[in-house]
């Protein structure tokens, strides 16, 4: 089995990768090759199989192409500009979101007898205000952000490729992956890590929205168990509707930090300081905060069921089990 993974140097992508190494398999067949694409080169990973880095720009005509050439099994889509970028940069958020998008679909549709598995990260920013209670998989698309609106024509993009028998597709719509390790990005949710993250690290961190505040989160685990099993499931359920909204947990602010004070007591929830930002603020006041999952969950996806359980998993996967502070 080959596999391509578009974003192989982003968090989720590189964490995938590991998982893939550490298995050797995927839906019981032994992977036999691995391109891992972005534009840096992704970080090198001991495998039982090869594993080429590659680096170019997809949204550029015809490296999506060469991506595909050699026809892997299964593509992982998960390269994108995030919310706040693609907020701030009109014109990179539509190229790499949407174009790029265009261009690998394009590139396998155009290979005669090429059916791969494609999984596609999408977003619960697919979604925009009013929202119901809880938001089920029903829930018409009118993302108030132009990065939900890039992912929502990739959605559909998805949907029509594999109702045309073009690819294989699964859409999944990521909730915030939190605790993210590494460093801040430009994504308009990054806080939410942050203010778990940098504390735990005993460095300041700065909330820039109320406590009040509820989001949809999973983990980096989490996210991976998600892409891993929409690469191998069957998709015959799901129809003609391809993306999921993926299971995940509802949490105020407010109840993360109480999380964060429970797992690494008053200390660390001392280095959070308050500092509202008007334009995250508006950002976030249009994203939705609960989902009814049942759908993907009955088809098999699973996260976790507390905060807690998401600090400590990254206490485990992150910094060795322990609590630095």
């Amino acid at each position: 089995m080959r596999i391509l993974v578009i974003g192989g140097a982003g968090m989720v992508g590189r964490k995938l990768i590991e998982r893939l190494a550490r298995d050797g398999r995927l839906g019981g067949q032994a992977i036999t090759a691995l391109t891992a694409h972005d534009v840096v080169a992704p970080a090198r990973i001991e495998a039982p199989f090869p594993i080429e880095a590659r680096v170019s720009d997809i949204s550029v005509p015809g490296e999506a192409a060469a991506l595909v050439a050699d026809r892997p099994d299964v593509i992982f889509h998960l390269a994108a500009i995030v919310s706040g970028e693609a907020e701030a940069d009109f014109d990179k958020g539509y190229r790499i979101n949407l174009d790029g998008t265009r261009y690998l679909l394009d590139a396998v549709r155009v290979i005669e007898g090429y059916v791969p598995r494609f999984v596609f990260t999408s977003s619960v920013a697919v979604f925009g205000a009013p929202f119901p209670e809880a938001i089920g998989d029903e829930f018409f698309l009118t993302p108030l952000t132009s990065y939900g609106t890039q992912k929502a024509i990739g959605e559909l993009l998805l949907a029509d490729y594999s109702r045309r028998g073009l690819l294989d597709g699964v859409g999944i719509r990521l909730p915030t992956i939190c605790v993210r390790p590494g460093k801040p990005n430009k994504a308009a949710s990054g806080f939410f890590s942050g203010i778990i993250r940098e504390p735990l690290n005993g460095q300041e961190a700065i909330l820039p929205v109320s406590e009040d505040v509820m989001h949809w989160h999973a983990s980096p685990r989490s996210a991976v168990g998600f892409l891993l099993h929409a690469a191998t499931m069957d998709t015959a359920p799901l129809g003609a509707r391809r993306s999921l909204s993926m299971p995940g947990l509802a949490v105020t602010v407010g109840e993360q930090i109480e999380a964060l004070r429970r797992v690494a007591g008053d200390k660390a929830v001392a280095l959070i300081r308050r500092e509202p930002d008007p334009v995250v603020q508006t950002i976030v006041a249009g994203w939705p905060r609960r989902f009814d999952a049942a759908r993907a969950e009955s088809l098999g996806f699973k996260a976790e069921s507390s905060f807690d359980e998401i600090i400590r998993i990254h206490v485990e996967d992150e910094l060795g089990g322990k609590v630095p502070l």
